[in-house]
This record gives structure tokens, sequence and C-alpha cells, in this order.
């Protein structure tokens, strides 16, 4: 069964995000949802699922909808197994009400209900439902030991998984995902391309993983122009389309202009002779030919390029010798390696093996437990962590112009505003508080702080984190442009795919490093 929306139209505050659009998602496609941050990509998936209401219209959608839900907290007290049972809502108020009759003293009425309840079970697949549920968590690579773990006793990132689980758990026939692969690692991602790519229903998914979408999906529906646009391909092929459409609408618009200019030529000549039809009838087809007031795209690409730095570094940038953490337990110990000037190096693995930890000592906010960390010479780093919470308080009430010209000393207002106005905080935009910023807006904050320094080492951990597809494709570009030294620590395959040259993998049996791209590792 279809998805269908009609006529849905949807304020929020003084800003029209839809009015009227009309969309219809069909059985068997897998739809990527795409556009800029703030398009309203989440929003409209709230609205199709019920938990915010449009101004009007109306959604169609099948009985059974699978969700990524992102009320986590909900669930602290519940085990990763019953979560992902709950995927499937019919059968979990039947598998608890069967468990509360039979604390009960039996009688003929109890037992009448058991019988119609045992029978909904077996509709619902609810005999087999903890052996589907363990395989889901499996696939997602949590491990059986945590599958009975209740959530709060699981490390964070095992009970997203378990949320993105839920929605898949129950055989349902439209599945509406928003970021499923948030938190998670390679292995994982690659185990749900293959769930999707099996998927019978109908699929609709926000990522921002430009290598995930170009996998996964048939179709884009694409948020702009105040509408959704449907494209048949994956991510890639909508862009080449819609270039097309772009360049045909502004040669049009061009021909028209010129078409105009000269009957307005003629009418100017021969206005106040004896041609009046003639000038009458040019009248005419100038007004046909006005273009009307057309929309303009939402789409907007910061411009993310790191300066050239003053002073390069020695052909050594960063060097470790046998370093070491534990924390409760020993992340990784003797691991050693060299940064050279001008290498591009990803940093990939499963969640949990220590890329944090790393890049932690790398940048020098976090001492080794055994084992030295030792810049080169002149090596400038500038450091972007994965917890932006690390760099900026977001409980603040200063304005973002007020906390970048705080960062550097003899900063001209104009230095600041130029930083900004590249990171797409245009007018006012520029004087948010740092506690309104959106996750995006504080990760391009972050980007906008770099570009002012002369850095000629890069330390960035998830920088591709919150960033839609456009401002991730502007960091692959700036990092291609950069000629200092980087480390990218990203389950971004696209992203470390276009940057890396050399590549530091945490895998089961410990860290190592490789001479060559991601592309040639995976095939190792």
């Amino acid at each position: 069964m279809a998805v269908v929306l009609k006529d849905i139209s949807k304020k929020m505050g003084a800003r029209l995000l839809f009015e009227n659009v009309s969309a219809s998602f069909e059985a068997g496609k897998r739809y990527g949802l795409t556009g800029p941050n703030g398009a309203g990509k989440s929003t409209l998936l709230k609205i199709m699922i019920g938990q915010i209401e449009a101004n009007s219209g109306e959604i169609v959608l099948p009985k059974r909808t699978g969700y990524l839900r992102q009320n986590i907290e909900d669930f602290q007290e519940n085990t990763l197994i019953d979560v992902v049972i709950m995927g499937n809502a019919r059968l979990w108020a039947t598998l608890s009400e069967r468990e509360l009759l039979y604390e009960k003293e039996m009688t003929n009425e109890i037992g009448m209900r058991l019988g119609d309840l045992e029978e909904i079970v077996a509709i619902e697949n609810g005999y087999t439902a903890e052996s589907d549920a363990e395989m889901l968590l499996s696939g997602m690579g949590i491990p059986e030991d945590c599958h009975n773990q209740k959530m709060k006793e699981t490390p964070s990132d095992y009970q997203f998984r378990a949320m993105l689980c839920q929605s898949l758990f129950g055989e349902p026939e439209a599945l509406l995902l928003d970021e499923p692969t948030n938190h998670l690692d390679l292995e994982s991602i690659s185990w749900l391309e293959k769930f999707l790519m099996d998927f019978t229903g109908t699929l609709i998914v926000v990522s921002h993983d430009r290598h995930f979408l170009n996998s996964v999906t048939t179709d884009i529906a694409d948020i702009d122009y105040d509408t959704i646009i449907t494209y048949t391909g994956n991510y890639d092929q909508m862009i080449v389309a819609k270039s097309a459409a772009s360049e045909r609408m502004t040669a049009e618009a061009k021909s028209k202009e010129k078409k105009v200019a000269q009957l307005q030529e003629f009418v100017q000549k021969f206005g106040a002779g004896t041609r009046a039809s003639q000038v009458q009838s040019r009248l005419r087809e100038i007004e046909r030919l006005k273009p009307g007031e057309q929309k303009k795209t939402n789409i907007q690409r910061p411009y993310i390029r790191f300066k050239l730095p003053e002073k390069a570094s020695g052909k050594v940038a960063l060097k470790c010798k046998k370093i070491g953490k534990s924390y409760d337990k020993e992340v990784f110990s003797n691991f050693s390696f060299e940064l050279e000037r001008g290498d591009k190096v990803g940093v990939i693995g499963n969640n949990g093996r220590g890329k944090t930890t790393l890049l932690k000592m790398l940048a020098g906010v976090l001492e080794p437990d055994s084992g030295t960390v030792e810049r080169g010479h002149q090596a400038d780093i500038g450091y972007f962590p994965q917890n932006h919470n690390d760099a900026i308080d977001k409980s603040s009430d200063e304005t973002a112009f007020d906390w970048l010209k705080a960062q550097q000393t003899g900063l001209y207002d104009q230095d600041v505003r130029g930083a900004l106005g590249r990171m797409l905080f245009a007018g006012d935009d520029a004087f948010k508080s740092l506690k309104a910023l959106s996750g995006g807006e504080t990760a391009r904050l972050l980007f906008a702080k770099m570009m002012l320094f002369d850095h000629n080492v890069l330390v960035l951990d998830e920088p591709n984190n919150h960033l839609d597809l456009e401002s991730v494709s502007a960091l692959a570009w700036g990092l291609e442009d950069f000629k200092g030294a980087a480390l990218i620590v990203s389950h971004d395959r696209d992203l470390i795919g276009k940057v890396a040259n050399k590549i530091i993998a945490f895998e089961k049996d410990g860290i190592h490093f490789f001479q060559g791209n991601l592309e040639e590792y995976l095939a190792r």
C-alpha cells in the first residue's frame, strides 16, 4: 500500500514549510527524502506518523508502518529485546495482557480471553518474536549478552540501534526512517543497506550519508521550491536531473528576455506610427512572455575553505609512540604512527573501539596513560570534537557573532561576518544565541572558527554529523583543497572515500595503518 499526502500545508511560526503539497510514495519503491537543513524533512515525517499536526491536508498510511522514534528516554527500563518487539504495537499489547492474565486465578472468562490472545499472538508471529528481535539486534552489531539488558544498562549507541531495530520489526508495510545511519558503524550500515534493499514495502528515508542513499534508494523526493519534486533514480542521478532542469529553466528565461527585448524595441519604434494593430499584437505577446513570480530554490551550500597555512609543519606533523589508554578497561595500547605533511588519513572502525580517544590524545585534549604524542616542527592543530558541547557552551545566551570574535584577538567585525556568511549565517542569523543553534548550525559555527585560523593540521571527529548533504559535499571539497595534514573520523564512506589517501582502521584484532584509500582497504 502506498503512502499518500493530500494537500498538506504546514507553518512553523511565521515560516511556511509546505503549501498544498500532494505526493504519492508507491509500494515497492525506496524513496530518499532530501533537502537542506531546515527544509522540513523531519517535520514531514512527523506529520506522516501523526506526531505533528499539519495545518491542513490528509495522510494515508498502511496499517503497519515502522517509524524510527527519537524518544529513547521512554524505554530506559525495558530490555533491548522488549524495545524491539514494541515495534509491533498490537503484538506487544497482546503479550502484555496475556502476561497479566496468567498472574490471575484462572476462570472460564480468563481462559476464553487467553484463547483469543493466543490467536492474535499466532497471527502476529509472536511465537518467533524473540528470535526475530535477536536477529535484528545481532545484525546491528549488538552482542548477544546485551539483548536482555535494560536500555539504561547499555551504551548509548546500542540504545539508538535498538530503536532502529524497533522500526524494522514486525514486517511493516511502510518504513519512515530519519537519519538511520547515525550511531552506526560501517558494518552495521552495510547490514542495514542489505536489509532495506530486500524490503518490499514503501521506504521513505532521510539521510546525510550520500553513499547510503545511492546504495538504497530507487527514487528521490526532493523538498525544494516549497513543494516535493520526485525524481527516478538515486541521489547522484537526481542531482544530474535537477541540474539539467535548472539549466533548461535558465535558458528558457533568457530566451524569453531576448524575445521581449526585441518586441519592446518594435513597440518603441512604431508606437506612435500607423502600425497600431501590429504594436498591440506585440504588447499582448510581451504580456504573455513576462515571467511569473518564480519560486527560488532553498538549497544553499556553505563555502568551506581552510586557510593556506603561513607556516608549513615539518615533514612529520604528528607522531605517537606506543600510546595507550584505559578507563574501566583497556581501550587500546602500544599504538604508534606518524602523520606526515599532506596526509589525509581516514579513521574508521566500529563504535567503542577508541577512535575518539585517539583523536583527543592527538589533539592534546587528553593525556595517554602510556607512550607519548609529539607535535612536529611548527605544527598548529585545529580540532573539531564529536561532542560540540566540548567546544561551545550550548546553554549560553552569547551570540554566534560574539563567540566567534572572541576566539582570536585582533579580528575585525567584517572578518567575523565574512566567515559567518560563508557558513550560511546570513543577516540576523549571525546574532542567534548559542543555545538557539541547531546541530547543523553549531557544526558550521565550529568550521567558521577553524577557517579563521592558520592551522596546518586538522583533527576532525565525526565532522559530518548534523550536516546536510550539500554541507558534507562542501566539507569534502574543503578538505581535498587543504594543503596541510588531516585526520578524519567518520562513518560516511563518501566523505572518507573522496578525501583520505591513508586509513587507520580499528578492527577486532587491533589498530591497522593502511597506505591507500578506503576502496583499496575494503577490497583488501
